[in-house]
């Protein structure tokens, strides 16, 4: 089949098509934010894409320094380093940062730049490739959230209370309640899995409304939860147990009429250096020992 008329195969440049014919063309029509920064941090290449991205044509972006286009202010002196240190150096190397696009919003753009040098090989500019990858950032957000979240109650789930753990044991400390649902199971087994998991649910937006936003609720496995207290005082925990139970004490919605389950609390604190399974083992017995002494008291009643 005789080639199409105008194509040119790659490699060859063909008659009248010079290598930087070709190249001017790519930069033309390429998506990629291309641009070229001297050694003072100006703008001496902006290709079309990035006319697009920065709303300003060539004229406006040529000679301008491109921190006071389209990087967000806290980042600039880190932009500035970056781009000094290539020169120095002779080296560039890949980078991600938040660019501000045309509308005053925020892009996540990946960059490959690479260090161009004079007739007599001296650093003089940065070329640089970005690629807007914000929708693939937020899809990684996503994946990792849903990785990290239990998939009925909503809250953290194991893996990320043991690393939140694992990580304010390396620091400060903290506290910890360990809680299980007293009569859970004679509600599931009664009632079916239907009405449990919506109990389960429900548990724990109570528990997220008394915990707040500076603590973390988990769901441990089955009917046990644990609340991760960024302050690690007994008085702060007793308070914190005291109101977890007044909560769960209140009725739950039920198929023919309210469900009243409680919950027994554990508490213990987490110091630094400790490993995580030691704290939660220790809210466990905790747990226990008050799961006991309900059930004693209950026994006492007439």
């Amino acid at each position: 089949m005789p080639a199409q008329q105008g194509a040119v195969p790659w490699g060859d440049t063909g008659p009248g098509l010079p290598e930087t014919h070709l190249a001017c063309a790519f930069v033309q029509a390429v998506d990629a934010l291309l641009c070229i920064i001297d050694a003072e941090g100006r703008i001496v290449l902006a290709n079309p894409a990035l006319q697009r991205f920065t709303g300003l044509d060539r004229d406006a972006l040529l000679g301008r320094r491109f921190v006071e286009v389209w990087v967000i202010p806290g980042d600039v002196p880190y932009a500035e380093e970056a781009v000094q240190l290539a020169i120095r150096s002779g080296k560039a190397y890949p980078l991600e940062a938040d660019w501000v696009d045309a509308h005053g919003g925020f892009r996540r753009i990946t960059m490959r730049n690479t260090v161009l040098r004079d007739d007599d090989g001296q650093p003089w500019a940065i070329a640089c490739v970005g690629l807007d990858v914000t929708e693939e950032r937020a899809r990684e957000a996503r994946l990792h959230e849903k990785t990290r979240t239990d998939p009925l109650t909503g809250v953290a789930n194991r893996g990320a209370l043991f690393d939140e753990l694992a990580l304010r044991l390396s620091t400060t400390g903290c506290g910890l309640l360990f809680c299980d649902l007293d009569e859970f199971k004679r509600v599931n087994d009664q009632y079916g899995h239907g009405v449990g998991d919506r109990l389960l649910a429900e548990a724990a937006t109570r528990l997220v409304e008394v915990a707040g936003p500076e603590h973390l609720v988990a769901r441990f496995g089955g009917d046990e939860f644990v609340i991760l207290c960024s302050v690690a005082s007994e008085a702060t925990l007793a308070d914190l147990s005291q109101r977890v139970v007044a909560r769960l004490g209140m009725p739950f919605p039920g198929p023919d009429e309210p469900l009243s389950i409680g919950v027994s609390v554990g508490a213990t604190i987490g110091r630094p250096g400790e490993p995580s399974d030691d704290v939660i083992a220790r809210a466990d017995r905790a747990m226990y020992g008050a799961k006991s002494t309900e059930r004693r008291r209950a026994r006492r009643l007439p």
